[in-house]
């Protein structure tokens, strides 16, 4: 279970990274076109959106590399779930097409599933 957790961890680790990343450093404008969402948003916000999940990422995989710090693993993961619910509603909010939620749903779940595999009954690490 360990090896899974460390799988998920990484994979959405650079999910989140390259996500972040993007919000974080493109101008408002050229987000809109790939994200209709952003239209409602500040871009100061869209930035701090960026900046959670590039330091959520960081939380995900510096574990792997610093071999300790594994408890922020499991908060990493779940902060990263509650901005994926977030962003579900705000999908929602705005009467996106289904298929449009499905991405931070499936990331969401999978943020889910590793901070349970961190800090559930038997915490790996």
């Amino acid at each position: 279970m360990n090896t899974l957790a460390w799988i998920l961890q990484i994979v959405l680790g650079l999910a989140f990274l390259a996500a972040g990343a993007m919000k974080a450093t493109q101008p408002k404008e050229k987000l809109v076109e790939k994200m209709a969402w952003a239209q409602g948003f500040s871009p100061v916000q869209i930035k701090g959106i960026g900046a959670v999940e590039v330091l959520g990422a960081l939380g995900l995989l510096l574990p792997l590399v610093t071999k300790f710090a594994d408890p922020l693993a499991g908060l990493a993961a779940l902060g990263l779930f509650l901005t994926m619910v977030g962003a579900v509603i705000t999908h929602q909010r705005l009467k996106d097409p289904l298929a449009q939620s499905v991405p931070a749903f499936t990331l969401g779940v999978i943020a889910l599933v590793v901070a349970l595999l961190r800090f559930g009954p038997v915490p790996l690490g």
